[in-house]
């Protein structure tokens, strides 16, 4: 046969074949077709009853053989994944089916897994030991583990399952990880701005670009949840600046060829720079004068457009109506727009809104702390009306717990129109702190002291504070503790004791005390709060020099001091631990006489006020006076006050007021007034660093004694002091490092340029 006949041979072939598939079928057809069925056997069965393999079956004995119904059968058996291989054939007058069981799982194992413990991934698996092995679960259990990983920024994690045959039909099932490195973001671009720099837009979103120092975040990792709130960010942004036009058209996340990090490509619409126009209030609310709320309009005509301008208006319109007695109001801001001149008028219409009401209040996110501590935080409760403006008080307490790392209050629809839910989402933070402290002193020696302190005790709010403090003159122990909500009022109730010895060698007599004292606390409005206390305790002052001052050896012997103290605090701030604005103003008084040896009444009145003067920039200005007045006696050394350290900076503690020259004691001021004025900012470093800088001037003064001789070196003249310093909130605790220099200052006080305090949490 030629070369040229072989592939007509080779088409006829194929062309026999194709035409001889059809017999074939019918062929098979055939077989399982005609006559009746008089058996029905199961063959290949070890775990699973026939009976079971039955049951599934569309025919019985007695039926004919019916292709279409032994189809049905078939894919039925299939269905169960009981079986890895099902057949059906016949045999004369019987129907026989033979199947192969899958095996059951005897163990699940996870090998490589070190970021992700077997418990969280055992949770996302469907299979369990004892449980039927199919491949499709298999596959199905492995891409859900893949997904973790991915939500855990490992995008490059390959995952690959190994089967381990064991008698009586059992296998082991090991899924071997190899997690791979983080899915960093290596690059932040965007694309359509004009009006600020790729690194300005940066600053305003939560995803960052990875970098060596970033060891302790993960916002440099891929979150797409994280891109779309940072879509979020910017919109908020640009309308801040005044570009009510904004839109961001697109956030494409380009993974890398080799799997290890992302380039995030933001695509922005700047629009054009709008300004605001007319500005009006008008309500409908029966006798509320709308001219009486401008004042509380914090947009102004012919200024830059600012969105969360009118967002802090709607809120402050809504609790000054609220407060007027209002229950139920609804402030909403009629916008018209000149689009030529670019121009935004807004006119907000108060008007009486839909009466609603709470219907219940949903925590979440709580995991160690109570729900009643969050609750009693609250300024509504369930079946109050509903007023936005409590809410906010309401989340503003929670915040100021100093448990939460975050707070989100919202209100969500309730079960009828009329109803709306409140519902609490919490992320709690650490809120132990174990404080440890080491120096030396030429006066003092060696320094040590460590402060342990839980603010939210067992979850129930309570504070306990324990601190010790040892150097090589001076010994003390203190131990307070405070129950926030005694007897379940709202009234702060606690006690603290204290030892304090002083072996000071450098000074001219030796101390000891050692008292307690009891007090409580409680709320007389929003921001105003009066602490109670009664203080006893027993003073010795021994060993005394014979070259001491002379009040100093009036002193000596044992006195016991029994005193009452009030603190009246009105408090606005925006935040206890890091304000930016609001104030606070302290008036404190004691008297001491009420039994005991020691009598003498103690004012004294402080106050600091914040305010922003630029984006994340803050400028405190604080100020405190204070006097004691000895009731039918003299005043004692330990009685009076004593300045320098933090209170002003630049000077040693006890650094300034009067002093006796021989020895060099400090004596303490019957008077004394401190001034601070502080600028806070931050240094150009990444947020997640926190770290601000700051500049500040203090000046201080400590003056006056009942009796005085040419041995007491003494001045009212004020001491000022500049300096600057950092504070860090490191993942370790709190780091703060001052350098001040005293710029006026007395020939006789004692001054320092360097300090630093440090404290670590747990």
């Amino acid at each position: 046969m030629g070369r040229k006949a072989i592939p007509f041979v080779i088409c006829a072939l194929l062309l026999c074949f194709v035409g001889a598939l059809p017999r074939l079928a019918m062929a098979q057809s055939d077989s399982l077709s005609g006559g009746i069925i008089r058996e029905i056997r199961i063959e290949g069965t070890q775990r699973i009853e026939p009976e079971t393999v039955r049951s599934y079956m569309r025919l019985n004995p007695g039926d004919p053989f019916d292709p279409l119904l032994i189809d049905k059968s078939l894919k039925n058996i299939f269905g169960t994944g009981l079986f890895a291989d099902v057949t059906l054939r016949r045999e004369g007058d019987a129907l026989i089916v033979s199947v192969v069981e899958n095996p059951i799982i005897n163990r699940i194992a996870f090998e490589g897994n070190d970021r992700l413990d077997d418990a969280t991934l055992s949770a996302e698996v469907t299979l369990r030991p004892r449980v039927v092995f199919t491949r499709t679960k298999v596959q199905n259990d492995v891409q859900h583990l893949l997904e973790i990983y991915r939500r855990s920024g490992r995008y490059a994690a390959t995952i690959e399952p190994k089967v381990i045959q064991l008698p009586q039909n059992r296998v082991d099932l090991v899924f071997e990880i190899n997690e791979g490195p983080l899915t960093k973001i290596q690059a932040i671009n965007f694309i359509g701005n004009k009006v600020f720099s790729d690194s300005r837009l940066r600053d305003e979103i939560t995803t960052t670009e990875t970098a060596f120092w970033r060891i302790l975040s993960t916002t440099d990792t891929y979150d797409p949840d994280r891109l779309t709130f940072d879509r979020e960010l910017l919109r908020r942004f640009y309308l801040e600046e005044g570009y009510a036009d904004f839109r961001v058209v697109s956030v494409v996340a380009e993974l890398l060829p080799d799997r290890e990090g992302f380039i995030v490509t933001f695509t922005v619409e700047e629009g054009e720079l709008h300004h605001f126009g007319k500005i009006d209030v008008v309500s409908k609310l029966p006798k509320l004068d709308p001219e009486t709320l401008k004042q509380y309009v914090l947009t102004e005509e012919g200024e830059q457009y600012n969105a969360q301008l009118v967002e802090d208006t709607i809120d402050n319109l809504t609790e000054t109506i609220g407060n007027l007695g209002y229950a139920f109001v609804d402030v909403r801001p009629r916008v018209e727009r000149n689009r030529e001149k670019r121009l935004i008028n807004i006119t907000y219409e108060i008007e009486e809104g839909p009466k609603v009401f709470v219907e219940r209040i949903d925590i979440e996110g709580n995991v160690r702390t109570l729900d009643r501590v969050i609750r009693r935080e609250f300024r509504l409760v369930e079946g109050d009306a509903f007023n936005a403006a409590k809410l906010r008080r309401s989340r503003q307490n929670i915040q100021n717990l100093g448990f939460f790392r975050s707070v989100d209050v919202n209100s969500n629809p309730g079960s009828q129109p009329d109803r709306t839910v409140i519902g609490v989402e919490v992320q709690e933070q650490s809120t132990g702190d174990l404080t440890f402290g080491a120096g030396f002193s030429t006066r003092l020696g060696p320094v040590g002291n460590v402060g342990m302190r839980e603010r939210n005790l067992l979850g129930r709010g309570q504070d306990l504070r324990v601190g010790f403090t040892l150097s090589g003159a001076q010994s003390e122990l203190n131990l307070s503790f405070t129950e926030p909500y005694f007897l379940n009022r709202n009234l702060a109730a606690g006690f603290d004791l204290f030892r304090v010895i002083n072996n000071d060698k450098e000074r001219s007599f030796d101390e000891q005390r050692l008292g307690g004292s009891l007090r409580a606390g409680f709320n007389w409005g929003e921001d105003l709060r009066q602490v109670v206390r009664y203080k006893i305790e027993d003073q010795k002052i021994e060993n005394v020099d014979a070259n001491a001052a002379l009040l100093v050896k009036e002193e000596e012997g044992q006195s016991l001091e029994s005193s009452v103290s009030q603190t009246l605090t009105f408090d606005t701030r925006d935040n206890r631990f890091d304000p930016r604005k609001g104030f606070v103003v302290n008036l404190s008084t004691e008297v001491a006489g009420l039994g005991g040896d020691v009598f003498h009444f103690k004012p004294s009145l402080g106050g600091n006020y914040y305010f922003p003067v630029a984006t994340d920039w803050t400028l405190g200005l604080g100020a405190e006076i204070g006097t004691i007045i000895g009731l039918g006696e003299d005043t004692r050394i330990s009685d009076r006050y004593f300045i320098g350290g933090r209170d002003c900076r630049g000077f040693q503690f006890a650094g300034v007021g009067p002093r006796d020259r021989p020895s060099d004691d400090p004596l303490g001021g019957k008077n004394f007034y401190t001034g601070t004025v502080e600028l806070g900012f931050p240094l150009g470093l990444p947020d997640e660093f926190k770290i601000r800088g700051r500049i500040f001037s203090d000046v201080c003064a400590a003056w006056d004694l009942d009796r005085t001789n040419a041995e007491v070196q003494d001045s009212s003249a004020p001491r000022v002091s500049i300096g600057t310093g950092i504070s860090w909130q490191s993942p370790f605790g709190p780091v703060v490092i001052d350098l001040a220099v005293a710029a006026i200052k007395e020939d006789f006080d004692q001054t320092e340029v360097f300090s630093f305090s440090f404290g670590t949490q747990f």
